[in-house]
């Protein structure tokens, strides 16, 4: 079953949730911390409507910005150069002999 985006919410606000407590850290402490209100950090935590902000400020605060990097990889290959490079390619076909006509 697919999950929907408020399934998603409440996934990643019991991870941050999760994380925070495994740094002892109360709301108040890492709401602080991360520049946001209690009240931000406590929907994110609950999946009650965050904003990616929120999420943001709240991952640099835990050292989790690493997060955001998996979510978003650069691409190692531009696709903009692989279509050049195509192009600058001669297209090449592979030889199939022909069967021999009897005249």
């Amino acid at each position: 079953m697919e999950r929907t985006s408020q399934d998603w919410e409440q996934v990643l606000g019991a991870q941050v949730r999760q994380l925070r407590l495994r740094r002892d850290q109360t709301q108040t402490d890492l709401a602080g911390m991360a520049g946001v209100s209690l009240t931000a950090l406590r929907n994110l935590e609950t999946g009650s409507g965050a904003t990616i902000n929120t999420l943001i400020k709240v991952l640099r605060a835990l050292g989790q910005l690493d997060w955001l990097a998996r979510l978003a990889p650069v691409a190692a290959v531009s696709p903009i150069a692989l279509l050049r490079q195509r192009q600058k390619a001669p297209r090449q076909r592979a030889y199939v002999p022909r069967p021999k006509h009897k005249a």
